[in-house]
């Protein structure tokens, strides 16, 4: 006789057995969807376009196609209020989730048939699709997965859906790699579109979320701009409201420029694909495992506010060792210490600040709000470097600007430790972070 379903579960150890309840590996599946679009239009593509002789101008301009991401939050409304015809009877969210799925593929196909040699705007134009796809199909997995979340599985199910996320993004940039130099650029966007699925699956096996909650319907248009902003304002009637959306924009800058230059570093010091491969994906990928096991633990023991605090030093400190590696030069032993130690640091943060952002939403519009939320923690960065960076770093060199990129990251060090004095990490947290919502 089959012993009952739940069982298995009792006998894992107790710190292992949050991480396999149905809701956080949800998570999971979902992170992995969310993190091979970025992918697509981040490192890959800024290796594809460094091998094909484009310029670090033009190549650093490309991060604003990113911008996307940044500004999701214009169209998340639409995602929260707008009913899908035909599928939209199966559920808000999982009518969304499938609809931007297909999108997303269908974008990252055309990427990859876009050839930068014969029509760089080409690849541009494919871009921007990859991104406003991505970005909306981030919109709808984020609610998605904070409303299937209880409150007290958000760091764990953080954890998961970083876990997913950078299963996604290794797996489809080094899968993108690997038949990129066996059967070209084409054939790898092709391959890597599958990634899609893991989500859209997700929403056909554990159905519409039960903490979701249908927004009012507007009824003409002046109820219908008030709806549209409603999201926003609600969030500014919160104490300290303007300190915390401020920790947003300004807490990640210094990370984003450094991750988005990383590739041009690694081709610059002679990297191959196959060593980009095994070391920046593979070894960063294991030491990302353990960051963001180590950040569930820190989580659990110390509580949201501390856990935030350590990882953004961590994340801060880790921005140096890529100085340390563009010094030394090439040397494979100091790429796999530089990028197991920033994936270690993103692993620790990835797990705490997103626990945190998630818990600052309003159940009534998950969507709108923690697009906002999202978009601000990267959006200063991402500007600065598409439209500065590449000549940032012909001007000072590797070196230099990794050091500056870490200084840059300690006003939102500090704002974080001034509020955790004030109480404002406290206040300042939406009913998706509380009990009894």
């Amino acid at each position: 006789m089959s012993e009952p379903r739940s069982d298995w579960r009792a006998r894992l150890p107790a710190g292992l057995r949050p991480y396999f309840e149905s809701a956080p590996l949800a998570a999971l599946f979902l992170g992995i969807s969310s993190g091979f679009g970025f992918a697509m239009i981040g490192a890959t593509l800024t290796t594809r376009l460094a091998q094909h002789g484009i310029t670090k101008s033009a190549v650093t301009a490309f991060a604003l196609t990113f911008l996307a991401y940044n500004f999701k939050f214009l169209w998340a409304p639409i995602v929260d209020n707008v009913r899908l015809p035909l599928i939209g009877r199966y559920g808000q969210r999982r009518s969304w989730l499938w609809a931007t799925g297909v999108a997303v593929m269908a974008a990252v196909v055309w990427l990859g048939l876009a050839d930068p040699d014969e029509a760089l705007y080409m690849v541009a134009l494919a871009a921007i699709a990859v991104g406003i796809a991505g970005a909306t199909f981030d919109i709808i997995i984020d609610a998605y997965r904070i409303e299937l979340l209880e409150p007290r599985q958000l760091g764990v199910g953080s954890g998961m859906s970083q876990y997913g996320w950078r299963i996604g993004a290794a797996a489809a940039g080094a899968l993108a790699l690997v038949i990129a130099q066996r059967a070209g650029w084409a054939a790898a966007y092709m391959a890597c579109a599958a990634f899609a699925l893991p989500a859209m699956l997700v929403g056909v096996v554990m159905g519409e979320p039960k903490r979701h909650r249908e927004p009012a319907k507007p009824h003409g248009l002046t109820e219908a701009i008030v709806a549209y902003f409603s999201p926003l304002t609600e969030f500014l009637k919160r104490q300290g409201a303007l300190v915390v959306l401020l920790f947003v924009l300004i807490h990640k800058i210094g990370d984003t420029l450094a991750n988005l230059t990383l590739r041009l570093l690694f081709q610059d010091l002679g990297f191959n694909n196959d060593e980009i491969a095994f070391y920046d994906v593979g070894i960063g990928f294991v030491c990302l495992l353990v960051g963001v096991f180590v950040g569930g633990v820190i989580y659990t023991r110390l509580g949201m506010k501390r856990s935030v605090l350590i990882s953004l030093v961590l994340m801060a400190i880790s921005n140096l060792s890529f100085a340390g590696l563009a010094a030394a030069g090439h040397t494979n032993l100091g790429m796999a210490a530089a990028v197991g130690f920033e994936n270690f640091a993103s692993g620790i943060g990835g797990v705490t600040v997103v626990a945190y952002l998630s818990a600052l939403c309003n159940l009534r519009f998950t969507a709108s709000q923690y697009a906002l939320l999202s978009a601000l923690a990267s959006i200063a960065g991402r500007v600065l470097t598409g439209t500065t960076v590449g000549a940032l770093i012909d001007a000072i060199g590797y070196v230099y600007f990794y050091v500056l990129t870490t200084i840059i990251a300690l006003p939102g060090v500090v704002l974080f430790w001034l509020m955790m004095r004030s109480g404002l990490a406290d206040l300042s947290l939406g009913s998706a972070g509380r009990n009894g919502d």
